[in-house]
């Protein structure tokens, strides 16, 4: 982790709190950051979205909508954003995410990928009811969870993050593309109201954070507010096993999005200037 490996941990979590994550599925804490972290971070978050860092490679796309050049997103997500601001890659909130990684999957918990939604003001779409397992490879079991970070307070006015707890407990659910439109990243699961009735809401203050396996469903709601919501996401896990029988993500093979293809027309660029 570079320079951030220097910095202690100022967070840890009770025997009680891991007990209900694990029945749960899910868990939030209070604070993972600082004040003035979150200020320092707010800024350079919105320098990345103003300026669709990682868009010609697939990394940055509307989540959401059907992600057609000068059309406004409605859900904007960048990939790996420490890519394109080698400043993220330190912070308390690193190191603290991943103190709690450990205690709530074991000390072989690993960083496993990050990503930043951003919900525009009065606009920004809901993200629908979903499990994270859903987009991933159907080749193996994870055992992973995902720390959710606000930069702002997170409210039902602007979208903070909603779960069904003891869903990670549950298989892989049937999903499609939101709105069943196949240029749509976005996964949304099938008839969420047969699972959803016992949701739990979550808001948080800024720098707070929640944690959820990779199979716990959840759901953020639109922006209806005026002003963003800034959401830094760190992923945590265990080694991944090998599947006898790979899950049918047929989900996953329907897809025809603009964003696999700026991918790949960016791969055939850096293939052909080789």
């Amino acid at each position: 982790m570079g320079a951030a490996a220097a910095i202690e941990p100022t967070v840890k979590i009770s025997q009680e709190q891991i007990d209900f994550f694990h029945k749960n599925g899910f868990l939030a804490v209070p604070s993972i950051s600082t004040p003035e972290e979150i200020e320092r971070l707010k800024v350079i978050y919105d320098r990345l979205f103003e300026r669709k860092a990682g868009r010609e490679e697939g990394n940055q796309f509307d989540l959401g909508g059907s992600d057609e050049d000068g059309k406004a997103a409605v859900l904007p997500q960048i990939l790996n954003p420490k890519k394109y601001a080698p400043e993220l890659e330190e912070g308390l909130f690193r190191v603290n995410a991943l103190a709690l990684a450990r205690q709530l999957l074991g000390e072989a918990a690993q960083a496993h990928g990050e990503h930043a939604i951003f919900k525009p003001a009065k606009f920004g779409a809901a993200t629908p009811w979903h499990q994270d397992n859903a987009y991933w490879s159907p080749d193996h079991d994870h055992c992973s969870l995902s720390v959710w970070m606000p930069l702002q307070p997170a409210t039902l006015e602007n979208g903070c993050m909603q779960f069904v707890p003891g869903s990670n407990e549950w298989e892989i659910l049937p999903h499609h593309c939101i709105n069943h439109d196949p240029r749509v990243h976005g996964l949304e699961l099938d008839n969420p109201e047969k699972y959803t009735a016992t949701a739990v809401p979550c808001p948080l203050p800024p720098g707070g954070a929640t944690f959820h396996f990779n199979k716990t469903l959840h759901y953020a709601g639109p922006n209806r507010s005026d002003i963003p919501r800034r959401a830094y996401i760190l992923g945590f896990g265990l080694p991944a096993t090998k599947r006898a029988k790979p899950h049918d993500f047929y989900w996953n093979r329907q897809k025809q999005t603009p964003r696999d293809q700026r991918a790949k027309e960016f791969q055939k660029k850096k293939i052909s200037a080789c």
